[in-house]
């Protein structure tokens, strides 16, 4: 069975290493990062059920990177401070956080803590939304509210990338779109050539979403043009 993926981001050495232990013991699959910019570089390329966030880092501290997240990611959000004033906590929920934990604390409530937000943020998930917040294809069913995508009832984990190539193709049913389209909107940046990263997603994407990779279900390969899925 699949675990939730935890990233913590934290700097203080220590502290992370405690909080690893503790998050493996419950068999929680774990991302690391030392500070705000580097924990977006990894929510760009994995799929992440929940953050753990230290306030004072170097370089991008966690309010900075909370607020960052919350711009495109509903995923829990738990900040850690050695700040414990009520003011602080307020600031903390203010920007974007689901929980706040004051240092020094109790790796069993931080578990507790943990528990809590999967648990609630499955079940905001799989409450069924209007019809307009998604695109069904078939047993292919796409929440853009919730960025979340379910094949025949079963979760699928995309990452942010992987879940904005299978949208744009979803929202353009019918419609050939080349490999500099794809690039162009999803990276937002110019071609240069970019064609192995856009199939090398388009292959990690089929291995999620279809049965049989050689014969295709949902994303179709138009020879020499692009990728469509067909309406």
């Amino acid at each position: 069975m699949t675990r939730e993926t935890i990233l913590l981001v934290d700097d203080e050495k220590e502290i992370a290493e405690l909080i690893e232990i503790y998050l493996k013991n419950e068999g929680y699959q774990l991302l690391k990062a030392s500070n705000g910019l580097v924990a977006l570089e990894l929510l760009q390329n994995h799929s992440v059920d929940l953050i753990i966030l230290d306030v004072m880092m170097p370089h991008m501290d966690g309010i900075q990177a909370c607020m960052k997240i919350r711009e495109q990611n509903t995923i829990p959000i738990i900040m850690l401070s050695a700040k414990s004033q009520d003011i602080d906590k307020i600031a903390g929920l203010s920007i974007g956080a689901d929980d706040y934990v004051a240092k020094p604390f109790n790796p069993l409530v931080l578990m507790a803590r943990v528990k809590s937000q999967l648990r609630r943020y499955k079940q905001f998930n799989t409450r069924r939304l209007p019809n307009e917040n998604e695109i069904q294809i078939d047993d292919l069913v796409i929440n853009i509210a919730t960025h979340s995508v379910t094949v025949d009832d079963i979760p699928v984990k995309l990452t942010p990338r992987e879940f904005s190539i299978l949208r744009l193709l979803a929202m353009n049913r019918g419609i050939v779109l080349s490999m500099e389209k794809i690039y162009q909107e999803v990276w937002n940046e110019p071609f240069m050539e970019s064609k192995n990263t856009v199939m090398v997603h388009i292959r990690k994407i089929r291995e999620k979403i279809e049965k049989d990779n050689q014969s295709p279900k949902y994303i179709k390969t138009v020879w020499g043009i692009g990728y469509k899925m067909d309406s």
